[in-house]
């Protein structure tokens, strides 16, 4: 079993946040690489019993959150659905809404194969919208 540290990390080179990650496997695809993060980010989410804030690759909508208020209540928090973030954040990356760098080269495919071992660097750069635009 490997340990990866996932890196959130500005266009600048900032590091903003990191996480690490349990892989089974020494290979893995792009798109099982979003999606373990992302039920593992929903599951500390979910688990945590005070509202926290949710900090994610990919946020509930605001419509989502209204509209299954009722549903996902939970400990007096908003309870997320895992499955319904993954396929937000796997339409995100293929939409160019962020990036994923695996040992500083972009991958851009979903079913790209990543080399998972104690060297491998993943990085995450989430692009900001520009104001009024």
């Amino acid at each position: 079993m490997q340990i990866l540290t996932l890196r959130d990390e500005s266009i600048g080179g900032d590091l903003l946040h990191t996480i690490e990650l349990r892989v089974e496997n020494e290979m893995m695809t792009v798109r099982e690489l979003i999606s373990a993060r992302v039920h593992l980010e929903v599951d500390k989410y979910n688990a945590a019993v005070e509202n926290t804030s949710l900090r994610t690759l990919v946020q509930p909508t605001e419509a989502e959150a209204q509209l299954n208020a009722h549903s996902y209540q939970k400990r007096g928090k908003k309870f997320v659905d895992a499955e319904k973030q993954v396929f937000v954040a796997l339409d995100a990356f293929q939409k160019n809404r962020f990036f994923i760098l695996v040992n500083d080269q972009q991958v851009s495919d979903l079913e790209e194969n990543i080399l998972v071992d104690e060297v491998a660097k993943i990085s995450f750069l989430r692009l900001m919208p520009l104001v009024g635009g």
